[in-house]
This record gives C-alpha cells, structure tokens and sequence, in this order.
C-alpha cells in the first residue's frame, strides 16, 4: 500500500450501484463486505475496493484522514 492508493480511495468514485457518485473511501462496510463475498470488480476500481474492505475490515479508516485534508 501507497499514498497514491491511499489519495485515489478518496477521489475515486463508486461509478454504478446503489452508491454511485460516492468515494470510494466513503462506501459502508456491508457492501465492502458483500463485494468480498462475491467478487471484487476487474482493474482498478477492484483493487480500490479491496483495499477500502482491507482498511475498514482492520480499523484503519483513520489513515485516510491526511488524504481527505489535502483534496
């Protein structure tokens, strides 16, 4: 993990679902969680969401903060 993955978690946006329009780093844990169960997207929104499922199944959405500071 980087800081540019960490800094794309908070300027990428969900692009379909039911939370679309949303960042990344700001999606509930349930559906991180239902994307772990049933299979992350291809590319690079797939990595972005396993990453956030990581961050926020380990209690670790507070590295998150220097990166929403500096958008």
């Amino acid at each position: 993990m980087n800081s540019a993955a960490l800094a794309r978690l908070v300027t990428v946006v969900m692009p379909f679902g039911k939370y679309k329009g949303r960042a990344i780093a700001d999606l509930p844990g349930h559906y991180l969680n239902w994307f772990a169960r049933e299979g992350f997207p291809p590319g690079e929104l797939g990595r972005l969401l396993a990453l956030m499922h990581e961050i926020d199944h380990n209690g670790l959405t507070h590295l998150l903060i220097p990166m929403r500071s500096s958008r």
